[in-house]
C-alpha cells in the first residue's frame, strides 16, 4: 500500500477529543482506492477497532513505523 503521493494527517497537535471526528473526516474525503498516512505518538489501536465497528471491510491497516515515540499508519478505502 506504499505511495509517494499519499496523503498524511499528522494527529499529533489536533486537541484529543477532536483527533477520531479529523480521522474520519479524512477517511471520508478519499475516493475508493485512495490512502492517508495517519502519524500519531501513541498506538491508534483504538481507532482500528473503531473503523472496523463503524466502517467493517471498507479498509486496509498498514503500520509504516510503530513507536516508541511516533506510530504511522497507512489507511487505505477500498
Amino acid at each position: 500500500m506504499t505511495d509517494t503521493k499519499i496523503k498524511t494527517l499528522d494527529v499529533r497537535p489536533i486537541v484529543p477529543r477532536e483527533k477520531h471526528p479529523a480521522i474520519f473526516a479524512m477517511f471520508d474525503s478519499l475516493a475508493n482506492g485512495e490512502a492517508f498516512q495517519l502519524i500519531n505518538d501513541h498506538d491508534p489501536k483504538p481507532l482500528y477497532y473503531q473503523m472496523s465497528a463503524e466502517n467493517p471491510n471498507e479498509f486496509e491497516w498498514e503500520y509504516i513505523e510503530q513507536g516508541p515515540e511516533t506510530w504511522k499508519v497507512n489507511i487505505k478505502k477500498v
